[in-house]
């Protein structure tokens, strides 16, 4: 004899429903202004935060982890993931590598969110995701609620111009770094990008003075979290310590053993600083 269900079954599939719902990604491309930006947005609440990823990398290749686990730890949050212009899906149009293309990038970050209605937003950003997220926490500080980075540099110097050329040729690169670029690009395409993006910063080096956003460093007032991989190869080791010395308004956390991608291989402790540094009471 089968037991009539229970009206509290009812709410409790209801309540999943909802949690499931308030998880599943939704991808999509969004018009702003002449572009057509393509974005992850995952979870329903009403505060928001930008994921940026690094040179060349989109939305899935560089934040898969925080895509799929954040919206747990935030459940007031709504998770939005881009692939910056040119980069990923965001294709057309072919990336422009100017000597301003982090200060583009920022700008359209901004009307991106904008035109999602979330024009006070966070910032998530690693290696050229965190600086442009410096430039749009310096330039446009009303739009900004806190600001994560990881992997960013305020410029670039010798030490660092030297890294850079060891790794131009993307065919030494480990296959598990090189192949999901390669996939989402086509293998020439990818390496064609890279050389492009190496150069472009060679220039800003040469025709800048290697400066990326050091006024916009100064000028950034929000909440500021600064993880680092103490082990990093890609940065000289004074990049660091400049920007604690200049975001007065910054916590820092070091992984002892961490090196340039601390969210992909520590991605369950970075969720969860990452999630407590948000829900902090600025």
């Amino acid at each position: 004899m089968f037991r009539p269900l229970n009206k509290n079954f009812h709410l409790s599939f209801k309540t999943i429903a909802k949690i499931v719902k308030r998880h599943k990604h939704v991808e999509e491309k969004v018009k702003v202004n002449e572009m057509n930006i393509n974005i992850v947005k995952v979870g329903s609440g009403d505060k928001s935060v930008l994921l940026m990823p690094g040179a060349a990398g989109s939305n899935w290749t560089d934040f898969k982890p925080q895509i799929e686990h954040l919206p747990q730890l935030l459940p007031n949050y709504t998770v939005v993931a881009w692939d910056p212009p040119g980069y990923g899906k965001s294709i057309p149009p072919k990336r422009n590598f100017s000597l301003d293309f982090f200060q583009n990038d920022a700008r359209k970050a901004v009307e991106l969110m904008k035109t999602l209605n979330r024009s006070k937003f966070s910032i998530l950003g690693w290696s050229d995701g965190g600086i442009t997220g410096l430039i749009v926490a310096g330039r446009y500080p009303e739009n900004v609620d806190k600001l994560v980075i990881w992997g960013a540099n305020a410029y670039v110097n010798d030490e660092d111009v030297n890294i850079l050329k060891g790794i131009r040729d993307v065919k030494k690169w480990s296959a598990r770094m090189r192949e999901p670029l390669e996939k989402l690009y086509g293998a020439e395409r990818f390496a064609e990008m890279w050389n492009e993006w190496i150069d472009a910063v060679l220039n800003i080096h040469e025709k800048c003075e290697g400066d990326f956003c050091m006024k916009e460093v100064r000028e950034v007032r929000a909440s500021t979290f600064i993880l680092h991989g103490k082990k990093d190869p890609m940065l000289s080791k004074e990049h660091v310590p400049y920007l604690r010395q200049y975001l007065k308004n910054a916590k820092y956390h070091e992984f002892p053993d961490g090196k340039h991608n601390i969210h992909l291989r520590y991605a369950k402790e970075f969720n969860e600083l990452v999630a407590k540094f948000l829900l902090e009471k600025s």
